[in-house]
């Protein structure tokens, strides 16, 4: 019999990536992995005869719309490819027999909590990427209630663009910086969010774990500020730039931020029997292999 097909979507992102690079461990499943150019997710006509052709036994959605800033203006366009398109591929999977798992964000919360949010704690998002991804959640278990959707955090790793490679540049191209520290939240290395959803998947496949639908939420151990993140890279790194700590007022932005998006992970960790990572020992990794490159 054939290995069963693992079907990626946002195959260049930074999750996308990540999956990639840890497919040759998996070696019981066969990978497929679609950039946007490949399948455009949001028209059922071709996501069908794909799934018709392919017959995956899994789908992980790792597309998605993360300009949070330009989804304020690009509002239809973060709304077809973060929610429509969900929909869309729930609906197909259901279709196939096809288990599906989307990505998700702590975005979709207001960020006035002072403890971590629960899966079922009550969801706001205060910009429109938030909203955007909280109706792709909807739609998802709308079309198809065996699904899974994973939200994560601060999401980094050696490719794409993100604050973990931001900082390094900046940081040697200049004398100081300054960096927002009350808005609180956990990163997420990719590569160890890949490793959960790789596990997930080959645990339900060998029958050593079921494959409980619902929502969980998944970052690295740890509540840190966007400040300790940088001060932490400077460490890392051993760079001589000044970090200056300033409040998130000091730089606008179109779209708000929430100030606190620590989620609480006890359900993933009991469900899927699984340690998460110090977010510190990760960086770690992921800086070495940046400065190994």
């Amino acid at each position: 019999m054939p290995e069963p097909v693992i079907l990626v979507t946002g195959a260049n992102g930074q999750l996308g990536t990540a999956i990639r690079s840890l497919s040759s461990l998996y070696q019981q499943f066969q990978f497929i992995f679609l950039a946007k150019d490949d399948l455009p997710i949001h028209r059922f006509d071709l996501v069908e005869q794909y799934f018709k052709k392919t017959l995956p036994a899994f789908c992980i959605n790792c597309a998605a719309y993360t300009a949070v800033d330009k989804a304020e203006t690009e509002r239809d366009l973060a709304m077809q490819i973060n929610a429509e398109a969900v929909g869309i591929l729930a609906s197909a999977c259901k279709a196939f027999n096809t288990k599906f798992i989307q990505i998700s964000t702590d975005y979709v919360f207001d960020g006035t909590a002072t403890v971590p949010y629960k899966e079922d704690s009550t969801t706001n998002p205060v910009n429109y990427y938030g909203a955007t991804k909280l109706k792709g959640e909807s739609l998802c278990f709308e079309q198809n209630n065996e699904s899974i959707v994973i939200r994560t955090s601060w999401v980094y790793a050696e490719y794409g663009n993100n604050f973990v490679k931001t900082m390094i540049r900046l940081m040697k191209e200049r004398s100081s910086l300054s960096v927002v520290n009350d808005q609180i939240g956990s990163p997420t290395y990719a590569i160890d969010l890949a490793k959960v959803l790789l596990d997930i998947i080959a645990g339900s496949k060998s029958g050593k774990t079921a494959w409980i639908p619902g929502i969980y939420h998944y970052s690295n151990e740890g509540i840190i500020s966007w400040y300790d993140f940088a001060t932490t890279i400077k460490e890392l790194t051993q760079s001589n730039c000044n970090i200056q700590p300033v409040p998130a007022t000091m730089y606008p932005t179109p779209a708000k931020r929430p100030a606190w998006s620590v989620m609480d992970k006890e359900k993933i960790k009991s469900v899927y029997h699984i340690v998460i990572p110090a977010w510190k020992e990760s960086l770690a990794v992921c800086i070495s292999h940046l400065q190994n490159k």
